[in-house]
């Protein structure tokens, strides 16, 4: 049961985050760009990077994996809200942004998860 508890917390404060860079980015910056998934995602992969290589090193007990991978990066990063949101550019005709997108959303995710382990490593 407190594993259970643990995901829960995590992904309580993961999702709550992620909604609030959603609602921040399209008051702060009027874009039709997705810039409060993008963030959230891009953090996410970039701790998750970071908690990857610190379970592989032995510096991340099952209980933080838990709370931080599952619960906290699980809810923080978004693959439907993403994929929502490439499929609305798209049926707007905007498909250049679109494309944008999911090219850069995939980059930054890859590259951030391998800067986080990156940062891990040199850490530990």
């Amino acid at each position: 049961m407190t594993h259970w508890l643990l995901v829960v917390a995590g992904g309580l404060v993961g999702a709550s985050l992620r909604y609030l860079l959603g609602v921040d980015a399209k008051f702060r910056l009027h874009s039709v760009f997705p810039w409060g998934t993008f963030a959230a995602n891009a953090g996410a992969s970039l701790l998750l990077g970071f908690l990857s290589e610190a379970v592989t090193d032995g510096e991340l007990g099952p209980r933080l994996q838990l709370l931080l991978a599952t619960g906290f990066c699980g809810a923080l990063s978004t693959w439907s809200t993403f994929s929502y949101e490439l499929m609305t550019l798209a049926s707007a005709r905007r498909l250049g942004l679109a494309a944008g997108y999911l090219t850069l959303s995939v980059a930054a995710g890859v590259g951030l998860s391998f800067a986080g382990a990156a940062v891990a490593h040199a850490a530990f």
